[in-house]
């Protein structure tokens, strides 16, 4: 019996514990648990809000040097990386026959100028011939009326002075004819030797090649690059920013550039310009950042961080990173007697970090849930298992 007791007894308080164990692991374990969460406060300070975006290196002034004719490369003078001068002989093309066209030219318009010489003698032959012819009519003409001539004599030399002036006429339409030729003959020259120039390729500014894209012997058409210069003074950042980020981007703004060649060091640049076409497929904005001083040895191409700073508040509600969105409402989880109940609250700037400026709806030093083991509902009960302190800017 004493046997039977204790054997009884043990099970029973076997069997208590085992309730206990298990209702204390469904309470604190198991579905019935309440959720594990962080806590933060509201705190006040700095908030700098700014927005990201990857990017390549470019020069905002390159120009591809190319010919407006067919033609084969006869020499290249310069190789890429060379440092160029404004008006400086980088490339000639094989001018084929343009030469003998430009000599050719030149000797006609020596031939069009020697007849401009030419009709201005027979003007003045004729100009003078018709001062005798008119002067002569003139005396025949009184001395008709006196009766010394007669009408017939009279008539012949009125006749020669209508015939020198006409002759005077007809040699200065000549002498426009032929200025207007010589004239002609000088056009032809110059577009020829304007053809001839296209055939020397010279550097638009001072400048660096940046590409040699033919050599010598090949045969090019009409627009085809033979080398690009660009201006080391004009190198800046084509950066691509999505468009959700992008709204608050403005010309003149600060920005911090990496590159990825050196990612230890930041470089301070400006933005330039947002292009007004955007990437509407990627959802992205194309934004332009200068350097406020180019870095040495940066190269076309390279790959870019750029951090635009858009917005910076000396003091400002914030929370960190605990906004949540609900029915379309912004707003946070806060505890009351144990559970969560959703808070709204007007959020204003965003940092990188997720640190959220709050502009209504939250006090300094009001706790928020800001982590959780699992999504909170309402209502929902919790357990603080930690408080995040301090602030970062």
């Amino acid at each position: 019996m004493n046997l039977r007791f204790s054997r009884k007894a043990v099970l029973s308080v076997v069997a208590a514990a085992s309730a206990l164990l298990l209702g204390w692991l469904v309470t604190s374990q198991g579905p019935l648990a309440p959720t594990r969460v962080t806590v933060a406060t509201v705190q006040q300070g700095p908030l700098l809000a700014s927005t990201f975006g990857i990017g390549t290196v470019e020069a905002r002034r390159s120009y591809a040097l190319a010919p407006t004719m067919a033609s084969r490369v006869a020499r290249v003078l310069v190789d890429q990386g060379d440092t160029v001068a404004a008006g400086q002989l980088l490339a000639e093309l094989d001018p084929v026959d343009l030469d003998d066209r430009v000599a050719s030219g030149r000797l006609g318009a020596q031939r069009a100028a020697s007849a401009v010489r030419a009709a201005q003698a027979q003007l003045a032959e004729a100009q003078s011939r018709a001062q005798v012819a008119v002067a002569s009519a003139r005396r025949s003409a009184e001395l008709r009326a006196r009766g010394f001539f007669s009408q017939e004599a009279t008539e012949a030399k009125q006749q020669e002075a209508n015939a020198a002036t006409a002759a005077v006429d007809a040699t200065t339409a000549q002498l426009a004819a032929a200025r207007r030729d010589h004239e002609r003959v000088l056009a032809d020259v110059a577009g020829v030797g304007k053809l001839r120039d296209q055939a020397r390729l010279v550097s638009p500014v001072d400048g660096i090649v940046s590409a040699r894209l033919v050599e010598p012997g090949s045969t090019i058409v009409a627009g085809q690059a033979v080398l690009q210069v660009i201006d080391p003074t004009s190198l800046w950042v084509r950066a691509r920013i999505d468009q959700g980020q992008a709204g608050g981007v403005r010309v003149g703004q600060s920005a911090e550039i990496v590159l990825r060649s050196d990612a230890k060091r930041v470089y301070p640049g400006e933005v330039k310009r947002v292009d007004w076409l955007s990437d509407s497929v990627a959802e992205e904005r194309v934004v332009n950042v200068g350097f406020t001083a180019i870095p040495d040895a940066l190269s076309i191409g390279d790959l870019v961080e750029v951090t635009i700073g858009i917005a910076e508040l000396p003091a400002a509600l914030w929370l960190p990173a605990a906004v949540k969105r609900v029915d379309r409402q912004d707003g946070v989880w806060r505890i009351k007697d144990g559970r969560v109940t959703f808070h709204p609250v007007e959020v204003g700037i965003t940092t990188l970090d997720g640190r959220s400026q709050i502009l209504a709806g939250l006090a300094i030093g009001d706790e928020v849930v800001v982590h959780s083991e699992q999504a909170l509902q309402p209502d929902a009960k919790v357990s603080v298992v930690a408080t995040l302190v301090g602030a970062r800017r």
